[in-house]
């Protein structure tokens, strides 16, 4: 699978998760846009679910993030989630 390919399916796979998980009930997956904000003004998400997509990173990619600073920026969208988790996962 290319890196390409491969950042296609990691997206897919976060927004079914943060649809799934976070309980957004009026949110298809495929609405999302990679680079659409995923707090506040954007997709609405809170506080609360930074830390559920924290939890989610480690148990469906082994990832952790321990600096929330980081984390913000991390946490900014689809797109910057996804680079974190193709870049940060270990070799499957």
């Amino acid at each position: 699978m290319s890196k390409v390919e491969e950042l296609a399916q990691i997206k897919k796979d976060l927004k079914e998760m943060l649809v799934r998980d976070l309980s957004l009930e009026d949110v298809r997956p495929e609405e999302i846009k990679d680079d659409e904000v995923l707090f506040g003004e954007g997709l609405g998400l809170d506080s609360l679910d930074a830390v559920e997509i924290v939890v989610l990173l480690q148990r469906n990619f082994g990832l952790e993030v321990k600096n929330m600073d980081q984390g913000k920026e991390i946490f900014r969208s689809i797109d910057t989630l996804a680079n974190f988790v193709l870049e940060n996962k270990k070799p499957s």
